[in-house]
């Protein structure tokens, strides 16, 4: 193993003893919480001993790990620390990590005229981008449900469909033109009252009445929504994820806008403490803040009766 892969092992280490859980870890640096397990699984192969053990409470040391542990939440608060005093340095560099079908299907595309206008600009966003990821606190987060952090929007979800599909349903029984219709479900949706899909979206507007949980589960957006312009079947989806698609018909909306479903929760914004000393990042927290105002003006003209 690399320097660098050992250091990504350590900090999926720690952050997972730290939260608990391999999901709660993966929120923190946006991957995965199977990347995660992928990190700690190649730190103990190449080490040779069980570093994790799983608790009533979660994840916890292993006996082998313990003497380790306070140096390696030490190494990695200290990490942190000079990345928060240094920071300032790296005026020109942005990171961010953020929900990834917002970041992909939101962010990127706005992305391209900030970029324009600011060319030594430099970007990483979850991982990816310009310059390569750091193991410090990120510039922004973006993390969608309640708590911590400043209201950007709150969605719309919709069924959406392929062009094509909209012809199947058009002559089919008008109570329950859905009957039998392929649906597509996004994984967040299952056992999920923070992210309703088809079977919420049934309960309150009919259509269907057997099967309202059947069909492919996709693990993101992107890929359900792949499916879609191909026609493949019909999917809840936030309306700010696929503005593009909607207005150049690749996508389009079977039901009137009236038969939506609030988002329960925003998304959320949340900036790293040394944001005053960083006028570049100001900038594009000004710029995404303006964004997010246009995209939440955008869906309330489209429930005004």
């Amino acid at each position: 193993m690399s320097n660098i892969t050992h250091l990504k092992s350590l900090q999926a280490l720690e952050l997972a003893l730290r939260a608990g859980s391999l999901k709660g870890a993966a929120e923190s640096i946006s991957v995965t919480p199977a990347a995660v397990g992928q990190r700690i699984r190649a730190l103990e192969e190449y080490l040779g001993i069980d570093l994790l053990v799983r608790g009533r409470s979660g994840l916890h040391a292993t006996r082998e790990l313990e003497p380790a542990l306070s140096d390696l939440h030490a190494a990695f608060a200290a990490l942190e620390r000079v990345y928060d005093v240094l920071d300032f340095q790296r005026v020109s560099e942005i990171h961010i990590v953020a929900d990834p079908d917002w970041a992909e299907l939101w962010l990127t595309p706005r992305l391209v005229s900030f970029r324009e206008r600011h060319p030594s600009i430099l970007f990483c966003v979850n991982g990816s981008g310009d310059v390569p990821v750091r193991l410090g606190a990120p510039d922004v987060r973006i993390v969608y449900g309640d708590g911590d952090g400043e209201p950007l929007f709150r969605d719309l979800l919709l069924p959406v469909t392929g062009p094509d599909n909209t012809r199947r349903i058009a002559d089919f029984d008008p109570i329950h033109q859905m009957e039998g219709m392929p649906l597509l479900h996004l994984s967040v949706q299952r056992d999920s009252s923070d992210h309703p899909g088809w079977v919420e979206w049934f309960d309150r507007f009919g259509h269907r009445q057997t099967g309202t949980d059947r069909g492919v589960h996709y693990q993101h957006a992107r890929l359900a929504l792949e499916a879609v312009r191909l026609n493949v079947g019909f999917l809840i989806c936030g309306l700010s994820l696929v503005s593009k698609d909607l207005e150049e018909g690749t996508i389009v909306r079977p039901f009137p806008t009236s038969q939506h479903l609030a988002a329960p929760h925003p998304y959320r914004l949340l900036i790293s403490t040394n944001a005053q000393h960083r006028p570049q990042l100001q900038r594009f927290v000004d710029w995404l803040r303006w964004e997010a105002k246009a995209t939440q003006a955008d869906l309330a003209k489209l429930t005004d009766p």
